[in-house]
């Protein structure tokens, strides 16, 4: 590799601080109700809520990405400028999560919501788009890589569904958000010797 080369243990490390750092803005956000009493305490539920939804988010975004760049091959500059966006859309996470949960009955949080979380699938579409470029004539990576593609596809068009429709169900929405994370648990076909827990 050559020296002026970005390695992918500095390129991990970066965006896993960013993603530290994404979760902890989450957490503080979270604040205990004014009265210790059960009603107090479920006023601040849908808060709680949001939070448990968007750390399950990110915990799979985080686990996924660590996987990915580790079939990285070369970190080339469309590879760092896809990552640079993914971690863009991620960092607004805290704050469509926060803004949500305090306007949980309001359509247009839910729809910012899903429109933040589609440009995150699209960071990763993109990132994925490069791992396949890398494959090369590697005929089963590029198969593996596709078929995760397709999954990343689905989940995109979903939140991107997620924005309308909370204009006309905001729990149709919310039922899209709680859907895809369940998605990334289902067991699929791996590469011999890789693993993976949503992959």
């Amino acid at each position: 590799m050559p020296e002026h080369e970005m390695t992918t243990t500095r390129l991990e490390a970066f965006s896993d601080g960013v993603i530290a750092i994404i979760i902890a803005i989450m957490v503080l956000e979270l604040h205990t109700p004014a009265e210790p009493t059960l009603t107090a305490l479920l006023k601040v539920s849908p808060i709680f809520l949001s939070y448990a939804l968007s750390f399950l988010v990110a915990a799979i975004m985080w686990a996924n990405h660590h996987h990915l760049v580790h079939a990285v091959h070369s970190v080339t500059a469309r590879l760092l400028w896809s990552n640079l966006y993914l971690l863009f859309w991620m960092s607004l996470i805290p704050f469509v999560t926060d803004y949500v949960g305090k306007n949980y009955r309001v359509p247009m949080a839910a729809a910012l919501y899903g429109l933040d979380l589609f440009m995150c699938a699209t960071g990763f579409y993109l990132l994925r788009v490069e791992l396949i470029r890398q494959s090369g004539s590697d005929t089963a990576m590029r198969e593996y890589h596709e078929g995760i593609q397709r999954k990343n596809a689905l989940s995109g068009a979903l939140y991107l569904l997620a924005v309308p429709l909370a204009y006309i169900s905001v729990y149709a929405s919310f039922f899209i958000f709680v859907l895809i994370p369940a998605m990334y648990f289902l067991p699929e076909k791996k590469l011999a010797g890789e693993v993976s827990a949503f992959e």
